[in-house]
């Protein structure tokens, strides 16, 4: 399987848009939270700060670890989920002609399903971490970076949303649904939402300028 990240830009952006199934927006979820860890962590690793105070670079500091960690889980999440579905894909071709086939299929199709929940629910959580990150970059960070650490925030929420669409719709298709998974990513969208909100941005609760 072709590494993602390894394709320049624009062939990514095509991959994308391809009628392939993957990469989709699992993927995609996890590439937003990748962005916008990335760009939270420049803003902490900026030698200046708000006002230059001793605190200030500290909270920084721990700032940066976070977002550098969920950074790096996000790379590989969007490897990850595409991988995952992939999985789906292939437990829904197996044949089905016998009893017999039709008990491995459809135990075939609960473990990778089961899967492909769980690694958007991951997407989810680290872009949890992005958004803390984020708070702190937008609250001590270089005011002259404050947009690039909105942006920051911006898409680790975006990412959020993607992937909890994922697991929703994924963790519906198992047989008993998936209640631990449903429920951690509902508390993963809660706290974005009210982190989101925090730093301003359009959220569930704060509907876009212009919209009711």
């Amino acid at each position: 399987m072709t590494k993602l990240l390894s394709l320049p830009a624009a062939d990514l952006l095509d991959r994308f848009a391809s009628p392939d199934p993957t990469p989709g927006g699992g993927s995609a979820a996890a590439l937003a939270g990748a962005l916008g860890a990335a760009l939270v962590s420049m803003v902490c690793a900026m030698p200046k700060t708000r006002t230059g105070a001793a605190l200030e670079r500290a909270r920084l500091d721990a700032a940066l670890a976070w977002a550098r960690e969920a950074g790096e889980r996000l790379r590989a999440l969007v490897q990850e989920d595409t991988r995952a579905y992939d999985a789906v894909v292939v437990a829904y071709r197996l044949p089905k002609g016998t009893d017999e086939e039709k008990s491995a299929r459809k135990s075939a199709i609960a473990v990778a399903m089961a899967r492909a929940t769980e690694v958007p629910l991951e997407t989810a959580e680290a872009c949890l971490v992005v958004l803390k990150s984020a708070e702190e970059a937008v609250s001590h960070g270089n005011p002259n970076a404050l947009s690039d650490a909105r942006t920051g925030a911006a898409l680790g929420w975006a990412g959020l949303v993607g992937a909890a669409e994922n697991v929703r719709i994924n963790a519906a298709s198992l047989p008993e649904g998936d209640r631990a998974a449903a429920f951690r990513v509902e508390a993963a969208v809660a706290e974005g939402g009210r982190r989101a909100e925090a730093l301003g941005l359009p959220s569930a609760a704060t509907p876009a300028a212009g919209q009711p």
